[in-house]
């Protein structure tokens, strides 16, 4: 496939092969067409589903040097779009900077000249308009993907190595990435704590199910408000945007301005003792039983498997 790139193309840095949340999203803006750098590329490129054509380049993930490298093929690009991930909103400004054109950050949706963005804190909707080329970033778990069918047209990039002109990022320490202790929008498996849990009690066999699964935990408002979850774990529109694989519910009814927070799960578990809640009607699998009384079972369940290990 030619290296010559199209007018609209998603970058993606992959770590190891693991593609960065949102991934799907961007290519999908991007009219399916996608530039994925990092280690292992080409093991992350296989794993895109709204791709049509895909340039991988393995490289390293500093940012600095990473924009230097990835600016002389991208010179030409009139849309570069990122998803918002945390190397994306690392290489983002700085390849905005290398390129010298205009960032548009937290893009809801990606325009001919512009994008509608969040501002203030995400509580305004904001039209922005640029008259020639530029960079975006595209918030994850808003646009959604749909999967494109027939193969993928791949090609190999090279990219060269100049010095960063800016200091770049230096390697400190690897932090805990686990479910229970990461990024909660990054989290590809969600345990959902709604109301219907009953009490803080509940909530704790739920986190303690979380981390023998290695799944996050995040709940509704109803259950940040009453002092069960902390409020960085809440999702919804007022609080932590999510999309991930998987999202079990817990007790949870269904408000729209709890799903509006997230985004498109690829698969929906609901438990409720009402069969015609919200969540249950979205769901691919619905347990209709009591949300306690399950994870109860399940919570002794994991702990006999965790003591015969």
């Amino acid at each position: 496939m030619s290296a010559r790139l199209p007018e609209r193309v998603a970058v993606l840095v992959v770590r190891d092969g693991v593609l960065p949340l949102g991934a799907d999203e961007a290519v999908a803006e991007a009219d399916g067409h996608a530039l994925v750098a990092g280690s292992r590329a080409a093991a992350g490129a296989r794993e895109l589903v709204a791709a049509r054509r895909v340039w991988t380049a393995d490289s390293g993930t500093s940012p600095a040097a990473l924009s230097v490298a990835l600016a002389p093929l991208l010179a030409a690009v009139r849309i570069v779009i990122l998803p918002a991930s945390p190397d994306g909103r690392d290489l983002a400004p700085r390849l905005a900077a290398e390129l010298g054109r205009p960032l548009l950050a937290s893009a809801l949706e990606v325009l001919p000249h512009g994008a509608d963005v969040l501002r203030l804190g995400g509580s305004a909707l904001v039209e922005l308009t640029v008259d020639g080329p530029f960079v975006a970033t595209l918030e994850p778990g808003v646009r959604g993907a749909v999967p494109v069918p027939g193969p993928v047209e791949t090609g190999e990039l090279t990219l060269s190595a100049p010095a960063p002109a800016v200091p770049d990022a230096v390697h400190v320490a690897d932090l805990d990435t686990s479910a229970d202790a990461g990024d909660l929008a990054a989290a590809r498996r969600v345990l959902g704590a709604g109301g219907g849990l009953g009490g803080p009690e509940a909530v704790a066999l739920l986190a303690e199910a979380g981390a023998a699964l290695d799944m996050a935990v995040g709940g509704t408002r109803v259950v940040t408000d009453a002092g069960w979850l902390e409020y960085a774990r809440q999702i919804g529109t007022t609080g932590v945007t999510v999309d991930p694989d998987l999202y079990v519910a817990f007790g949870v009814s269904g408000a729209p301005h709890h799903t509006g927070g997230l985004g498109a799960p690829r698969h929906v578990v609901s438990v409720n003792t009402d069969p015609y809640c919200p969540m249950t009607a979205m769901a691919d699998l619905g347990i209709v039983a009591d949300a306690p009384a399950v994870l109860a079972a399940l919570t002794r369940r994991l702990r006999e498997v965790g003591d015969a290990a």
